[in-house]
């Protein structure tokens, strides 16, 4: 009988964390590990090109963290997630109820064990789409403070906080309208009262200003370097200083874009 393979990428910036877990994971015939990531910015672009089943998925990464990828890829397909934590017993709590599961370190075999078995089931039942739903829901509320108490969010089935920003933009050009998926945007510019969407190597235009625009993307993945400019930030693959107290950001299609010295403090997401 051919053995359904659930296929797996491991994250974690830590080298002997991955392969530990590595070799531990061979063990199980029907896990088949496609990849490895050392941060999360490579992990989103990996997940996004490989659609894995499952990842396991470090929190505690310099950078982009564990929580950053999550929401970075809030509006996709998100895998069942195993988190990898040396976290407090509040995150704990909230990781047995939200996540698929998590293991802490140093990851004990028992409790690797009882966490693929987890997957297993959750892969039988498909019930992947509502506990990242919730999963995500918990994160954004980790801020400090945090907006929702934990209670609120274990017992809470309501999931309209994910509802609020767009998930597609429609934009029509003599007659044709493209809809367009808001993850899939790299940068948007302004001129005048119009929008240029930089997406997948296009551009698109929409009548909007830059303000309305700001409003409607959801500020964990979109936010302002520039008066004139808005960046998804999980799209960005390099930071570097240039005069005048500015940097230059790098995204994964070769952009450059300025951030202004008045949008510094937007640096803190990428340092």
């Amino acid at each position: 009988m051919t053995v359904k393979k659930i296929r797996t990428l491991l994250i974690d910036d830590e080298p002997l964390a991955l392969s530990g877990l590595e070799i531990r994971l061979r063990e199980y015939d029907d896990i088949a590990i496609i990849g490895t990531c050392a941060n999360g910015r490579e992990a989103i672009r990996k997940i996004r090109a490989e659609r894995p089943a499952l990842i396991f998925l470090d929190i505690q990464m310099p950078g982009f963290d564990g929580f950053s990828v999550i929401k970075a890829l809030a509006r996709e397909e998100i895998p069942l997630v195993i988190f990898a934590t040396a976290f407090d017993q509040y995150a704990i709590k909230a990781f047995e109820a939200h996540a698929q599961d998590y293991l802490l370190k140093p990851i004990d075999k028992d409790r690797l064990h009882e966490a693929i078995i987890k997957v297993r089931q959750a892969i039988q039942e498909q019930i992947t789409i509502e506990q990242n739903a919730r999963l995500i829901t918990l994160i954004r509320s980790l801020d400090s403070p945090p907006t929702l108490e934990l209670s609120e969010i274990i017992n809470s089935q309501d999931l309209g906080l994910e509802n609020q920003y767009e998930t597609h933009l429609h934009i029509k050009d003599r007659g044709q309208i493209t809809r367009l998926v808001v993850a899939t945007i790299e940068w948007i510019d302004a001129a005048g009262d119009y929008m240029c969407l930089h997406a997948e190597g296009k551009t698109h235009i929409l009548r909007e200003t830059m303000k309305n625009m700001a409003k409607r993307l959801d500020p964990e993945l979109f936010q302002r370097v520039h008066r004139s400019t808005i960046v998804n930030i999980s799209k960005v693959t390099e930071l570097q200083p240039t005069s005048g107290g500015k940097y230059q950001l790098t995204l994964e299609s070769g952009a450059k874009l300025q951030v202004s010295r008045n949008y510094r403090d937007i640096l803190a997401r990428f340092l």
